[in-house]
């Protein structure tokens, strides 16, 4: 996926899922494993001073990032699995002839084209030049705005635009605007005094300046400067993503007219109309600051420069299609410079994540079919309830909270929807057209094909049914208009669950990470909606108060965290996914707890079952970054890195320093009054 709108709908880094009762394969308990990858282990490490390295050190020691990978770990390793499973179900359908305009024949064309980059450089930049003439002929403000809108799903614009439920209507699907324009991750890039984020931006200016170099610009620089400042002056609208995790202040509904009168300086009515939206009576505008700075740029930024910065992010957006000049380039500023990877990913699985994205649901029926098998699915529904079960006894059991407060959090539980492997309906891809040898075309008609099945949408009733992630994704997410969470088959696979270990890891790794995922309907964002999807207060005034004083102090915690030396963590940014980490580990170990039935778990490798349990958590977050990317990640991303994810959540948990005996001196000991306990 690669969205120019972000939402509210959560995408955690990773979530996994799979049974209670889980793991032991039928058979004598000498068959058990514990579920401990030990010979990776760092014996030197205590577990009391430092989990994730007791955990992972060996790992770490050994490991090499891949040059074509600027983060590698357990979550990469199974996305890659997924994408070799993948390239043998589309090289299987190139190897052959399909019949004509299948669905089958679609992949096969729409893959072939993208991997042939012989024939993307014989053609070099024609299929581009469609694109650019349009550029070329807008004339006017009017027909700017209008080509902005017929634009949508194929350039990431200044003004973004999604259809998704109403945050106070979750039944009715509404158009809603999202900042965007930016070639560089974050407004920050533009804007924050950071030696760091300025060699970044000085990469950033010599890639605008090679782009417009080989587009044949008469004067490169010039053109890049003009583009930079003009992106600059668009960074100085963004909200921070701080400021965009609070859906109370993105909800702003208006009329279309209503947005003119707000923002003038904007042709709204060629825009909308453009972007197949012209009878919409509602949307939401996210950020209305933005918009209007937006709208002042439009009316005071000359006509001529609009029209090369939309050349140049035209090219940028596509330079992955287009000849190896601008993939090298292109590949020099994303990929080196922002990331740190010294190589590109091998074409096919680049083409992978391409057709995954055009043709998605349509390749998942076939992984589905060949590596899902039925049982899963009833294991892990299994496990989820275990999960839930343990999620309303602990509601049941909080201090900070009163009864009102918690028959509101009772009755949000009960109406969480579970979606397992794959969606009920695939999607219909019959009026997606796709030819063979147009890698260009095939990729600009797929996000007008998405955006087309977006704006349709637009006043209508939300389908529940629909899924945002493919089969094969190695993802998961909450939706809280939807109070769904939802887990594609891709996850039902090791190093998150072993089938033939223990409980207890398996309950660490998985049964936290559903945990985490079943959380985030009660963070900082998910608990300002209720069990229906909609954006409304069931909180008491007090209980609110209390909740927030305990963020606060998780957020001074992951504030103190430094990954790179004078670069911490942003406690803000990460909270909603700290909650989740926080409580998805307590939670999954009273489920454990509960599983055992007042039995005490076998000792296996020397460990007990609690003390596997925490390992297990700490090798599901098993990686390591470049530190460009842990940069980029700090700048941008709503998750925290790894370690901290396995250390700073296990130090808040009583069962922890039970389990390992740990004792003042020791680096991850806290005492019991300084725990963070939440859910």
């Amino acid at each position: 996926m690669n969205p120019t709108r972000k939402s509210l709908r959560l995408l955690p880094l990773v979530a996994v899922l799979l049974s209670a009762g889980l793991g032991h394969a039928a058979g004598a308990p000498e068959t058990i494993k514990s579920g401990l990858d030990l010979p990776n282990f760092d014996r030197s490490v205590r577990v009391q001073d430092d989990l994730f390295r007791a955990a992972n050190g060996g790992w770490l020691k050994n490991t090499e990032i891949p040059a074509d990978k600027s983060y590698y770990g357990s979550f990469i390793k199974l996305r890659d699995l997924s994408d070799q499973r993948v390239r043998a179900i589309v090289e299987e359908l190139t190897a052959k002839p399909q019949a004509k305009g299948s669905v089958q024949d679609k992949i096969a064309a729409f893959y072939g084209a993208y991997v042939d980059t012989a024939a993307i450089e014989k053609v070099g930049l024609a299929p581009l030049q469609p694109l650019l003439a349009s550029i070329d002929a807008i004339q006017s403000g009017k027909e700017l705005a209008g080509w902005l809108g017929r634009m949508q799903g194929v350039v990431n614009g200044p003004v973004a635009l999604g259809v998704d439920p109403d945050f106070k209507e979750p039944l009715v699907n509404r158009t809603a605007t999202w900042q965007g324009g930016l070639g560089m991750a974050d407004r920050d890039y533009y804007l924050k005094d950071d030696d760091k984020l300025a060699k970044v931006r000085e990469a950033y200016r010599v890639y605008l300046t090679e782009l417009a170099r080989l587009a044949g610009e008469k004067d490169p620089a010039a053109v890049a400067a003009g583009v930079f400042a003009l992106e600059r002056q668009l960074a100085e609208t963004h909200w921070s993503n701080v400021d965009n995790r609070n859906p109370v202040k993105l909800y702003n509904p208006m009329t279309p007219a209503e947005l003119a009168k707000r923002a003038p300086g904007f042709d709204w009515s060629a825009f909308f109309t453009g972007a197949q939206l012209a009878g919409i009576d509602r949307l939401s505008v996210s950020q209305p600051s933005m918009v209007e700075g937006a709208a002042k740029l439009f009316e005071s930024v000359p006509l001529a420069s609009w029209k090369q910065y939309l050349k140049l992010r035209v090219i940028d957006e596509n330079a992955v299609v287009l000849p190896q000049a601008f993939r090298a380039a292109h590949f020099a500023f994303h990929g080196k410079a922002q990331t740190g990877a010294t190589e590109e990913r091998p074409r096919w699985q680049q083409g992978i994540g391409e057709v995954n994205g055009a043709l998605g649901e349509a390749i998942g029926q076939v992984y589905v079919e060949r590596h899902f098998p039925a049982a899963y699915k009833a294991r892990m529904l299994e496990l989820v309830g275990n999960l839930m079960a343990a999620y309303r006894e602990s509601i049941n059991g909080l201090s900070w909270m009163s009864a009102e407060t918690k028959a509101g959090a009772q009755a949000k539980l009960a109406k969480y929807t579970v979606k397992i492997g794959y969606p009920e309906v695939w999607r219909d891809y019959s009026k997606l057209e796709v030819k063979a040898g147009d890698a260009l075309g095939n990729r600009v008609r797929a996000g007008q094909f998405e955006w087309q099945r977006q704006a349709q949408r637009a006043g209508k009733p939300v389908n529940r049914k629909e899924w945002f992630i493919t089969p094969q994704t190695v993802n998961a997410f909450y939706d809280p208009t939807r109070n769904e969470i939802v887990f594609p088959a891709a996850f039902l696979e090791a190093p998150y669950f072993d089938m033939k270990a223990d409980d207890a890891a398996n309950y660490g790794a998985i049964g936290g990470v559903i945990g985490h995922e079943i959380s985030h309907g009660f963070d900082d964002q998910g608990s300002q909606f209720d069990g229906d999807g909609a954006l409304r207060n069931w909180w008491t005034e007090t209980d609110r108060k209390a909740f927030e004083a305990i963020g606060d102090k998780l957020a001074a915690e992951f504030d103190s965290y430094e990954p790179i030396p004078g670069k911490k963590v942003n406690g803000r940014l990460t909270m909603g996914e700290n909650i989740a980490d926080l409580s998805g580990i307590q939670v999954a170990y009273k489920a454990y707890l509960r599983s055992l039935g007042g039995k005490p778990a076998p000792v296996l490798d020397g460990y007990s079952g609690e003390q596997r349990f925490f390992l297990g958590w700490a090798q599901a977050w098993r990686s390591k970054a470049r530190e460009e990317r842990v940069m980029q990640l700090l700048t941008t991303d709503p998750h925290s890195p790894d370690q901290f994810r396995a250390n700073g959540p296990a130090g808040n948990t009583d069962g922890f320093h039970q389990a390992f005996g740990t004792k003042p001196g020791d680096a991850m000991y806290k005492p019991s009054e300084q725990r963070i306990r939440i859910w």
